[in-house]
């Protein structure tokens, strides 16, 4: 399934991390592509593990090595990887950077992650973990909250995507054009319904009571501003969105209007900032809520993921108010 081939299903080995198997394996068959199953641990793996003699992990400080296999041996023979082209990567490090660094080594198009909203894991790939990975991963990734609505189908070894309605989150600047692009195809490829929103901040409340005088006017502009690109969207050949328009704070109007109207997916755009301490890259703070509070998995698109130009969607900045 365009754009979607190439799948990086990073795993702990635990049942809650298994919850993006399903997701993994129906992306990779619908594009007709592959899954690295993608395991980083702290110290160093032998790179032939898996045809290790078994004497040799049967001594005492190899149990470990062991056991990291039979987790492996076991994933690759799950049913619904059946008939796949399957990779399994081991590496040590931290989870976040080896994973953008595999993004690109492996030219992978989508990662799915679980995330556990704000409880951690050892060497988990949620909570924190998850949110470094989005802001690290040079590409779309697929985050996972269970339990929470789920739009893949399977029986026995067969999975499929199955998408009826699709949230696009929006604010037409840059950094949304490529969730747009992405919300509109598979939209278009799964016959979903494609919904977009807007949430007007509710600081500009805030401002217009605070400062009457330019926060009213500022407020109305802004409004004029949302209500015409919003129309333009609706119109666009390519994407012929449902669109709705909010007032509130961000993340809590997504999560609300995802909720309303039962979709199986929210799409939002990542513009990523240094950190302060000039360490990791940092989401925003709004991205961070809707994705540990989506009733359903949230695709988030990188900024610099674009396919092709929107045009008609970027040409005009957002007014400075």
């Amino acid at each position: 399934m365009f754009p979607f081939r190439n799948i990086l299903f990073p795993t702990d080995f635990t049942p809650h991390a298994r919850a993006a198997l399903k997701y993994a394996a129906a992306f990779a068959r619908n594009g007709g592509g592959r899954v690295v199953l993608f395991s980083v641990q702290s110290a160093q793996v032998p790179l032939d593990l898996l045809i290790w003699p078994e004497r040799a992990l049967e001594e005492q400080e190899n149990g470990w090595l062991l056991q990291l296999r039979n987790e492996v041996r076991n994933l690759l023979s799950d049913p619904l990887f059946a008939g796949l082209e399957l990779e399994p990567v081991i590496v040590a490090g931290e989870p976040a950077p080896e994973i953008a660094r595999a993004v690109r080594e492996y030219e992978i198009d989508l990662v799915t992650v679980v995330t556990h909203g704000r409880k951690g894991l050892t060497r988990a790939l949620w909570g924190s973990t998850a949110e470094e990975i989005i802001a690290e991963a040079p590409c779309p990734v697929l985050t996972i909250r269970p339990p929470q609505h789920d739009f893949v189908e399977y029986r026995g070894s067969h999975s499929d995507v199955r998408l009826n309605r699709v949230l696009l989150a929006t604010n037409f600047r840059p950094s949304s054009s490529a969730a747009t692009q992405v919300a509109t195809q598979l939209a278009g490829q799964t016959g979903a319904e494609l919904h977009a929103v807007y949430a007007i901040g509710d600081y500009f409340e805030q401002v217009s009571v605070m400062f009457p005088e330019g926060g009213l006017t500022a407020l109305t502009r802004l409004r004029s501003y949302v209500q015409e690109r919003m129309a333009q969207l609706a119109r666009e050949d390519g994407a012929r969105a449902i669109t709705h328009i909010a007032e509130g704070r961000p993340y809590a109007e997504i999560v609300r209007l995802a909720a309303e109207k039962d979709v199986d997916l929210i799409v939002i755009g990542t513009n990523v900032h240094a950190s302060l301490l000039g360490g990791t890259p940092v989401l925003g703070s709004e991205i961070e809520r809707v994705v540990r509070n989506a009733p359903c998995p949230v695709l988030c698109v990188p900024a610099s993921k674009v396919l092709t130009p929107l045009p008609a969607l970027v040409t005009r900045p957002v007014p400075q108010m």
